[in-house]
């Protein structure tokens, strides 16, 4: 690696969000920060008669408005959520289709996703059974693909660097995030980077019915509350984030505030379901991050939780951010802003890490909406935010089959 490459960091410069409580990263923030919870009964047709009952749907998105018409008739509700959210993030970051040295080999996308294309995939399939062959398009092929999103936003804006797609489970979404900052460290200049999910569709749904940690608790107020002995699993949600990360010293030189360095990152795996086991694997993520990032544990202000909502699992968290930052773990401020809007599986990571490098600009730390009774050693916020000197903010991500990451972003100056 060359000198130039060993100074390079990644900065992050753009955000696009299209959530469930907001399709803009102005409306997300308000809401977040206000401690607006959105959860509310499925409405989504085909899903009455099952037993989840509640998530965060993103209601006030019209793909039609964002996305040309070509496009949308070969990409699935997730694509469209990624294309809108990819444009909202270029447009912050004030990068047309060139990258900054005007090639476009110099751009690059990397995704993460969990749940695919359910919904373009159930409807053709439904053509395929009731009508024949015939009535199938060719877009069958790609569009339920987990990698769609990443192909169809390079296609779309000619972008030709990296490309990838990150399948690592939920924690994927913060995996995302560090391929990116790599990618930038060996040269590349711009990264998209990031995740949405739409999981809502009847079938996707039906997929989801065998997580034992999935909530079917029918009243929202009630059906994601972790870290509290009503706990009882985690409800879903749609939409997810995509953030420009770039050269810090580039973004400088283009007079484009960095608004969040990328500053550390480690994953680990400790198999599906052991929860218990979890916190082993949380420990050495989170030590590998603040090593990577030069971070001592006292140095941490504020943490972005997991929040399974899982009793065993939210034990597991507890007790991993207590290992590693010793006394200080009872006193930093930790905050769940995903209770108000379900846990979006990939993307959830990365709306926290858009969370956290908006709250290190506001010195505001957003609330854990719907969550009073703490029951473990937590100085969890609640009820309101909380106006904090902010630096550097950790955000934890675990998936159920067993992933686990954890990201140190610094504050941009």
């Amino acid at each position: 690696m060359s000198p130039r490459q060993h100074t390079r960091r990644a900065a992050v410069t753009g955000i696009g969000v299209v959530a469930p409580n907001g399709t803009s990263t102005d409306a997300f923030w308000k809401s977040t920060s206000e401690g607006v919870s959105v959860l509310d009964r499925i409405t989504r047709e085909g899903c009455e008669h099952l037993p989840l009952r509640v998530a965060g749907e993103v209601r006030s998105f019209e793909p039609a408005s964002a996305v040309e018409e070509r496009f949308l008739v070969q990409t699935d509700r997730f694509t469209h959520f990624a294309m809108a959210a990819a444009d909202l993030a270029l447009q912050d970051a004030r990068i047309g289709r060139d990258a900054p040295d005007g090639s476009p080999f110099s751009l690059g996308v990397v995704t993460a996703a969990g749940s695919g294309g359910g919904e373009f995939g159930q409807r053709e399939l439904q053509r395929l059974w009731g009508k024949g062959s015939r009535y199938v398009g060719p877009y069958q092929s790609i569009a339920w693909f987990y990698a769609a999103s990443t192909g169809q936003i390079s296609i779309r804006r000619g972008f030709k660097g990296p490309c990838s797609v990150v399948a690592a489970d939920e924690a994927g979404g913060l995996d995302a995030l560090a391929h990116a900052a790599r990618a930038v460290a060996r040269g590349t200049d711009v990264m998209l980077a990031g995740s949405t999910e739409a999981p809502l569709a009847p079938y996707s749904m039906v997929c989801q019915l065998g997580y034992d940690e999935l909530s079917t608790e029918s009243d929202p107020a009630r059906a994601y509350r972790p870290f509290t002995s009503g706990a009882c699993g985690f409800v879903p949600a749609e939409g997810g984030a995509m953030l420009v990360v770039e050269d810090e010293s580039t973004a400088r030189e283009r007079g484009v505030p960095v608004r969040a360095v990328v500053a550390g990152h480690a994953a680990t795996f400790t198999g599906a379901s052991r929860w218990e086991q979890s916190r082993e694997g949380l420990v050495q993520a989170i030590r590998g991050a603040l090593d990577e990032a030069g971070c001592a544990p006292e140095e941490v202000d504020v943490v972005f939780a997991d929040a399974l909502g899982v009793p065993a699992a939210d034990g597991a968290e507890a007790e991993a951010l207590a290992q590693v930052l010793g006394a200080h773990g009872r006193r930093v401020p930790v905050t769940a802003p995903k209770t108000g809007t379900g846990r979006g599986y990939c993307a959830a990571p990365v709306l926290d890490s858009a969370a956290a490098v908006l709250a290190m600009e506001h010195g505001l730390i957003p609330p854990t909406p719907g969550v009073f009774d703490v029951c473990h050693d937590l100085d969890l916020v609640t009820g309101q935010a909380r106006p904090a000197e902010l630096r550097t903010a950790l955000v934890l991500s675990r998936g159920l089959m067993g992933s686990n990451s954890a990201l140190v972003l610094r504050r941009g100056a």
